[in-house]
């Protein structure tokens, strides 16, 4: 999830023209269908301990069947590992063939939630006050839902895209060290990851604390997750005989120069463009620096201004921050051993390697082994944000959401999107569902949506997609 200062939502509520979360409308009848939908995914247990994506894959298929589709544009995927961590993939064909599809990307499965620690059951839908209570409300079965409902929509009314769409539900994002269905996809059923580009979860909108509608986001691009472990070992010996090399005393000086040191800015076009739209409408210092910033990444004294912010500092630069100490074997002995993790978040494009190497010279301490924690994520470059995809976007969110502005960002988070964009598949998140400044209790407890940001959101998407699909 992209993360935003209260300063710039505060700048922006006053700015944008938007309606309030109390002007609530009765639903339309295909909204209520697409509710009864969205509450058969939710209430399909998808966790990874007792959950079926299996079972939640075939309810789509079902619905997607007797909308018209036929078995051979309706395929459900099942590793050899488990049965219950299939995927679904379904294509509408576009009239051109020539032409690959755009991918409708989400994932199924959903954070484990213990109903003891919730106010409501997290696996039954319940709307209350206006929002729609449930583990994964949001996270990720709100996209997957709508994207499954509109393509129910576009068979019905008997849409003809010029380039296809493919739908993907998978499972597996939430728990990546056990499996993911993405990857697992890549590199065993390619055929069906094939697409010009892909429209995924990593951005949405903001909402104020008042329910106002404050910016609409998309995503371009994400950071990536680094682990390194740095281990110091030592002959140790009698406390009462302390000498100056000490395992615990290296490893600290070289925590301590890590602590100090800041890696280079390099701005990306999402960062700029976020910059540049965000700056004017901040207004004061900060919004100064960062319309200066991005006119000139080199600006130092912008930099520092703009760096305040933890959230936008680690936009602009590689991150790594020390997360776990342990040391020493006794109370009365010189340690023999000491060891930190150091967590990093990797500017898209940056080599890991790389990384490692600048971290060995940050610390400037041979005793100081750095060496890599688990498999390595890919790395690749942000997609670029070309006006065939800001476009469709912002003509559809003016539309529904007049004075609204669009900010493109990159996540310092991690999706599924780093499996595509490595795999050549251009990757942007994108759904139209304003969110509120707390997160929503997204991964934690009671996670929930506003009824009116989820519905708002399927027809965003609808509207989007169509735009998407039939543009030269």
């Amino acid at each position: 999830m992209i993360r935003f200062t209260a300063a710039a939502v505060a700048a922006l509520s006053a700015a944008a023209l938007a309606t309030s979360a109390s002007a609530q409308t009765a639903p339309r009848p295909d909204q209520l269908a697409f509710r009864e939908l969205y509450k058969e995914l939710i209430e399909t247990n998808t966790t990874l301990s007792v959950g079926s994506c299996t079972a939640a894959a075939e309810k789509m298929a079902t619905r997607l069947k007797a909308a018209g589709y036929g078995d051979k544009d309706v395929q459900i995927i099942v590793p050899p590992q488990d049965a219950r961590w299939g995927a679904l993939i379904a294509d509408l064909p576009g009239t051109d063939a020539k032409l690959k599809p755009v991918m409708l990307l989400a994932h199924i499965d959903v954070v484990e939630a213990k109903r003891s620690d919730w106010v409501r059951d997290p696996f039954t839908l319940v709307e209350e006050g206006g929002y729609f209570y449930a583990r994964g409300a949001s996270d990720d079965k709100a996209m997957a839902a709508s994207f499954t409902d509109n393509m129910i929509r576009y068979k019905k009314e008997g849409f003809k895209p010029r380039r296809g769409l493919r739908l993907a539900l998978t499972c597996g994002e939430e728990s990546p060290d056990s499996f993911n269905g993405v990857e697992w996809l890549l590199a065993n059923r390619p055929e069906v990851m094939k697409a010009e580009f892909a429209l995924n979860e990593g951005a949405g909108g903001r909402l104020d604390a008042k329910g106002e509608r404050v910016f609409l986001g998309i995503q371009a691009g994400e950071k990536v997750y680094q682990d390194y472990v740095l281990t110091v070992t030592n002959p140790g010996g009698h406390s009462s005989r302390p000498v100056k090399d000490n395992a615990i005393y290296h490893l600290a000086g070289a925590l301590s120069r890590l602590g100090a040191y800041d890696f280079p800015i390099k701005i990306n076009q999402a960062t700029r463009f976020h910059f540049e739209r965000m700056g004017p409408i901040e207004g004061g210092e900060t919004g100064a620096a960062m319309t200066a910033l991005a006119k000139d990444p080199t600006n130092s004294a912008a930099a520092a201004i703009v760096a305040r912010d933890p959230s936008r500092n680690s936009m602009m630069r590689t991150t790594c921050v020390a997360t776990m100490l342990n040391a020493g074997h006794a109370p009365n002995a010189l340690p023999q051993h000491a060891e930190a993790n150091v967590n990093c978040r990797i500017l898209p494009g940056e080599d890991i390697q790389a990384i490692r190497a600048e971290l060995e010279g940050v610390f400037a301490d041979p005793a100081v082994k750095v060496t890599l924690v688990g498999k390595p994520s890919p790395v690749t470059p942000p997609p670029a944000l070309t006006k065939a995809i800001l476009g469709p976007a912002e003509k559809v969110a003016a539309k529904m959401w007049p004075g609204v502005p669009l900010v493109p960002a990159m996540s310092t988070g991690a999706t599924d999107g780093r499996f595509t964009n490595a795999a050549g598949v251009p990757t942007y998140g994108l759904s139209g569902m304003f969110g509120d400044p707390d997160g929503g209790g997204t991964h934690g407890l009671n996670e929930r949506i506003r009824v009116r940001s989820l519905y708002e959101g399927r027809d965003f998407l609808y509207e989007v997609v169509k735009l998407y699909a039939t543009q030269k």
